[in-house]
């Protein structure tokens, strides 16, 4: 349990048809998983009106996106690139909330057969947040 492994074959499965979605959520949940930071704090990318935080199954993964984000073209700089290790459970619980604008996760995005989104619905992140969440009643 714990490093980004068992994500990735869960990633694997859904994208070729035969996995449950359900237990790839439930396994990033599990996951502790790589993100990039920087002074601004964790890594992230706005896309369609969402922000994503970038996360990575392991660091090889993350030194494919290092190389890519460095030159473009995938060639070393030598840029250290600095990275926290954080539960998946912690990114959908606590920091997507805390965010205050609609945000999931992206994983392995430097993967173009690995990649995988967990957008802001119902069942991924808490509902409060979820962009797909019934109004609540009143709501102006």
């Amino acid at each position: 349990m714990g490093d980004g492994t068992a994500l990735a074959e869960r990633i694997a499965e859904r994208r070729d048809g035969s996995g449950d979605p359900m237990a790839m959520v439930g396994e990033l949940r599990r996951a502790l998983v790589l993100v990039p930071v920087d002074a601004g704090g964790l890594w992230t990318a706005q896309l369609g009106g969402v922000r994503w935080i970038c996360a990575f199954t392991g660091e090889e993964s993350l030194a494919r996106f290092a190389r890519a984000r460095d030159t473009g073209d995938g060639q070393e700089t030598g840029r250290t690139w600095e990275f926290a290790e954080v539960r998946g459970a912690r990114l959908l619980d606590e920091i997507i909330p805390a965010m205050g604008v609609p945000a999931g996760v992206a994983v392995d995005v430097a993967d173009p057969d690995g990649a995988m989104l967990f957008p802001p619905a119902r069942g991924i992140v808490p509902d409060a947040v979820a962009v797909d969440a019934p109004a609540e009643e009143g709501a102006a």
